[in-house]
């Protein structure tokens, strides 16, 4: 540039020492052609400095997007976090094969530009290893993010198969609580029964003088008890005695206040171990 602006110099002064219009004419020609020459590079040279310029800002986007995908360990982001990270990418990704093109278009512009410069050839080599470099950490974030779908969607599957099994240790759980409460309820069930001589014949469960010997009797008749919490029983009658055999060391029948007969069951287990229908004829 500098040799340029010394011939152009050289020629205005060359121009102003000549008197001829003729020779006015044929230097004003060079030097048109020389101010041609020179506008061409300048306007090659600042078209070569745009498109650079065009480039490295591209760079600055795309490191600013870059450090907006986050991809965590160990964390699954909300949907809308994870729909801003997979536009980040796409952005970047649009942004990257622009300045791959610039960067091409650049080389063309060098290689058929007239201004032959070893630096300006460094600058582009040296976006090109920028561009090429943030490249190369996009993939790694892509796959970082792949990874993690993948390592997330295996853990759905366990969570799900754990919560699966889990349900169907809940509902065999319960459906075993509900036999053992029903086997339990079963083995404390008793019964009882009070009534007259001619109300239990009728019945039939007094028979020739014996009770409940056989099962031929009316199961309604008697009422049904959980020998857990069946601890006592008014008779209210001032005669009253079992007829079914229970260890006479477990239970008291005794008269209340109002002289009527009360049974007590003092030990449940002893009481209930040799039948399980109570008994008592009233009068």
């Amino acid at each position: 540039m500098k040799k340029i602006g010394i011939i152009v110099a050289g020629l205005l002064l060359m121009a102003s020492c000549q008197n001829t219009g003729e020779t006015n004419n044929k230097w004003q020609e060079q030097l048109d052609s020389l101010q041609t020459i020179v506008d061409n590079k300048d306007a090659e040279l600042n078209d070569i400095v745009e498109t650079m310029t065009e480039v490295q800002t591209g760079i600055r986007r795309i490191a600013e997007a870059e450090g907006r995908v986050t991809v965590a360990d160990g964390s699954q982001e909300s949907a809308s976090s994870r729909a801003i990270i997979i536009d980040n990418l796409e952005y970047i990704r649009e942004a990257m094969q622009q300045n791959r093109e610039l960067v091409a278009q650049l080389r063309e512009k060098l290689n058929a530009s007239r201004f032959k410069s070893d630096k300006l050839k460094n600058l582009v080599d040296g976006l090109q290893t920028q561009v090429e470099s943030q490249n190369l950490r996009i993939q790694e974030l892509e796959a970082s993010l792949a990874e993690k779908d993948s390592t997330i969607l295996s853990q759905m599957h366990k969570i799900d198969s754990l919560s699966r099994n889990a349900s169907n240790l809940a509902e065999v759980s319960k459906t075993q609580a509900s036999t053992v409460a029903r086997q339990d309820k079963q083995l404390h069930k008793a019964w009882f029964v009070y009534g007259t001589k001619p109300e239990l014949k009728e019945q039939g469960i007094l028979k020739g003088g014996k009770v409940l010997q056989d099962g031929d009797f009316n199961k309604d008749y008697l009422t049904e008890i959980d020998i857990r919490t069946f601890k006592e029983l008014k008779t209210y009658s001032k005669s009253a005695s079992l007829q079914t055999t229970h260890p006479k060391d477990s239970y008291t029948l005794t008269k209340d206040a109002n002289g009527q007969y009360e049974l007590r069951i003092t030990n449940s287990e002893r009481f209930w171990s040799v039948s399980k229908y109570l008994v008592i004829l009233v009068k």
